[in-house]
C-alpha cells in the first residue's frame, strides 16, 4: 500500500508540473505522461522529435511509442512506432532507440533481448518511409550481436560526421566500441587498418554514448553510475578525433535533490537559434525508487566562451518555445 501511495503522489506530481507548465507556455518536466526513458532528440522533416524507451519490466517493453513538436512546448504522441512483431528476433527488454534520416529513409536503431555470450539478440535496425513509422526490420538479425572488447552491445548511437561518414558508438557493462557503419546503414565495415571496432572507452564510463561535434571539436558524453539508482548522472570529454582520446572533463548532468534523481541517458538536440542547444534525458521522480519510474525532461545545453559544457540546472519549467524555421 505504502509504495502505491508513493507511486500515486509522485505521478500526480509529475503530471501537476506538465499542466502548470502548458499554462505558462514552456514544455514543462515531464514532457509527456508516462515512463519513458533513454530519450533520442532530433530534428525529422522540420520537427523535433523524441524516440525514447518505454520504461517497464524487460518482458513488456515490446514496442516503442514517439513523440513530436513543432517548438519543444507542446508534444504529439505516436503509439507503437515499432513492435516486436516487426522484428523477429526481439523477444524483450527492447530499448534505447537511435533514430536518423538518409535519402529518404528513417533509420531507428534499437537494442533488444540484453544479449550475453551466447545469445540471440544485440543492436538491430529498422526502417520505415516516415519518422512515425511503422517501422520494420531491416535486415532480420541483429546488426551487431558479439560482444567485443566487453561491451554489451546496447545503448547505440549513430553519428554522421562533416565528411558524410556514419559512426555507431554502442557499449553496456562498462566497454564502449566504434564502429565504421556502410553507406546503406545497414552493415559495419572495416576502418582503414582492417578492424572492426575500435575501443574508445573513457574513464568512469558506463553506458549511454552520445557524440556531438561542435566549431571542429567532437565532444563525447556518456552516463556513469547505476541506472536503477540514484546517482546515475552523465559526464562528456573533447577530442579533435572521433576516434579520441577521450579524457574525462566532468559532470554535467546529475541528481539535484530539490528536483530528481537518477538523471542521465541523454541525448542533445540544436535549437533554432545559431548556438542554441538542448538535453533530453531521463529522471526519476523525487520519493519514487521504483527501478522503472523515469521520465523524459528536457533543459537547456550551454557551452562557455572556452567550449566547455557548463553544468546542467534541472528544472521543473523545461524550456520555452524555440519553432524551426521553415526549410
Amino acid at each position: 500500500m505504502y509504495k502505491k501511495i508513493v507511486f500515486m503522489m509522485s505521478w500526480m506530481l509529475c503530471v501537476g508540473s506538465i499542466a502548470n507548465a502548458q499554462q505558462s507556455r514552456t514544455s514543462g518536466n515531464p514532457l509527456f505522461e508516462g515512463w519513458y526513458a533513454d530519450p533520442e532528440a532530433a530534428v525529422l522533416n522540420n520537427q523535433y522529435w523524441i524516440f525514447p524507451t518505454y520504461s517497464a519490466e524487460y518482458d513488456e517493453q515490446l514496442y516503442f511509442d514517439a513523440f513530436s513538436s513543432r517548438d519543444l512546448v507542446k508534444w504529439k504522441k505516436h503509439k507503437h512506432v515499432l513492435t516486436s512483431e516487426n522484428v523477429c528476433w526481439a523477444r524483450r527488454a527492447m530499448w534505447a532507440p537511435a533514430i536518423l534520416q538518409k535519402d529518404g529513409l528513417y533509420y531507428l536503431f534499437f537494442s533488444a533481448n540484453d544479449v550475453h555470450e551466447g545469445e540471440v539478440g544485440g543492436i538491430g535496425v529498422a526502417v520505415s518511409k516516415k519518422p512515425q513509422g511503422p517501422y520494420k526490420d531491416a535486415i532480420g538479425k541483429p546488426l551487431i550481436q558479439q560482444i567485443v572488447n566487453g561491451a554489451q552491445p546496447i545503448d547505440q548511437f549513430v553519428f554522421l560526421d562533416d565528411d558524410g561518414q556514419y559512426y555507431m558508438y554502442y557499449g553496456g557493462w562498462g566497454h564502449c566500441n566504434v564502429v565504421k557503419m556502410a553507406p546503406d546503414l545497414l552493415s559495419i565495415v572495416p576502418f582503414s587498418d582492417g578492424t572492426m571496432f575500435k575501443e574508445v572507452t573513457p574513464e568512469r564510463y558506463v553506458e549511454g554514448p552520445f557524440m556531438l561535434k561542435r566549431d571542429g571539436k567532437y565532444y563525447f558524453m556518456w552516463s556513469e553510475g547505476g541506472w536503477g539508482g540514484p546517482d546515475y548522472c552523465v559526464s562528456y570529454a573533447i577530442s579533435d578525433s572521433p576516434f579520441g582520446p577521450f579524457k574525462r572533463i566532468g559532470k554535467i548532468l546529475q541528481q539535484d535533490p530539490s528536483v530528481a534523481t537518477g538523471a542521465g541517458h541523454h541525448s542533445v538536440v540544436k535549437g533554432a537559434g545559431d548556438d542554441e542547444w538542448y538535453i533530453v534525458y531521463h529522471r526519476r521522480p523525487l520519493g519514487d525508487t521504483g527501478r522503472d519510474h523515469r521520465v523524459t525532461c528536457i533543459d537547456k545545453l550551454v557551452f562557455d566562451d572556452q567550449g566547455l559544457i557548463q553544468p546542467v540546472k534541472m528544472t521543473f519549467e523545461g524550456v520555452g518555445p524555440s519553432p524551426l524555421k521553415k526549410r
